[in-house]
């Protein structure tokens, strides 16, 4: 048996329950890890709510974990009892122990703690996507990057700012302007006393940004547009404020770009997993990326990571350890 918080059904917080469930044995082409650490993602909060659909219930929820694999399924070859892997957007992470396909996971480096690791898997792996795909950032680049100061924010200024480019990040209070800065931006405002359009033209001279990071949704939209020059990318990637309404295209006025990427499409194939894993790996370990664990919970505990992610009250990466 092993510990895991699974969902009934859709809900706040409070349908996340602590419970005994079996762990089955390992198939063809699977292993079981021994789960050392749960990363928590805002994705998780999309699922439980019902933002996204689940396929059905009961389901543990959880995408991202790192742990020690401890059986193997037949036919499996690429890993054997002991070593240290992790994983990002496989549902079933909130578990002592889980059955995952080996062709999801990757070997860690020795060099990456298993707390690092289930911190940075989905976020690190968003951020090397959107920085060397969605939008090839370098030097010269001038980027809005909204909610600075979470997890993929702490991240994303640091992997910018080691590429050269200017950072104008946005914030919702002091403390979390401080930490922003501290990682890389360039700009911080704070959204609570400042209009951010008004900011990034003040900033730019009025030509606006090449390019904008919005994990927010409804509360950015549409002045998140206004802050692109013409022929700028608007770049949806997350909705923690609310879905972003309907809009006409004309909305994208100065032949704007608009898209809304998802990391499951950049790492649907085992080799696009491990190289974005493997590059992400590479900025941790040469110290160009640290990973800011600054929440920790018991996995029992899992419905008070949702309240206090959802209410804003936290800054970087938030992590289950069971």
């Amino acid at each position: 048996m092993s510990h895991a918080v699974r969902v009934h059904g859709y809900g706040g917080p409070e349908v996340l329950t602590y419970e005994d469930v079996p762990v089955a044995e390992p198939g063809p082409g699977e292993v079981v890890i021994r789960q050392h650490v749960i990363g928590v993602n805002f994705i998780d909060i999309y699922q439980r709510i019902g933002f996204y659909k689940l396929a059905g219930f009961p389901v543990i929820l959880g995408s991202e974990g790192a742990g020690e694999v401890i059986a193997v399924g037949p036919s499996t070859s690429s890993f054997k009892s002991g070593d240290r892997v992790a994983y990002a957007g496989v549902i079933g992470g909130y578990a002592e122990f889980r059955v995952i396909p080996a062709v999801r996971l990757v070997k860690l480096p020795a060099g990456i703690a298993y707390e690092t690791a289930a911190a940075m898997m989905l976020q690190g792996m968003t951020v090397r996507y959107l920085l060397r795909e969605t939008f090839m950032v370098g030097p010269g680049t001038v980027m809005l990057l909204h909610a600075a100061a979470g997890g993929v924010g702490l991240i994303a200024s640091q992997w910018a700012n080691s590429l050269g480019a200017t950072i104008i990040g946005t914030v919702s209070s002091d403390q979390k302007a401080v930490l922003a800065k501290a990682n890389g931006c360039t700009h911080v405002i704070n959204t609570k006393c400042e209009d951010f359009v008004v900011r990034v033209s003040e900033l730019t001279n009025g030509r606006g940004c090449d390019v904008v990071y919005d994990s927010v949704g409804k509360d950015t939209f549409p002045k998140s547009l206004d802050c692109l020059r013409p022929k700028g990318l608007w770049v949806s990637f997350g909705n923690s404020s609310g879905a972003v309404p309907p809009f006409e295209l004309t909305a994208l006025k100065g032949s704007l770009f608009a898209t809304r990427p998802s990391l499951f499409a950049y790492i649907a194939t085992t080799e696009a997993l491990r190289q974005n894993a493997a590059e992400l790996f590479e900025m941790v370990l040469s110290d160009k990326v640290r990973i800011a664990v600054h929440h920790r919970y018991p996995l029992s505990a899992a419905a008070d990571a949702h309240r206090d992610l959802e209410a804003r009250r936290t800054t970087g990466s938030i992590i289950l350890v069971p």
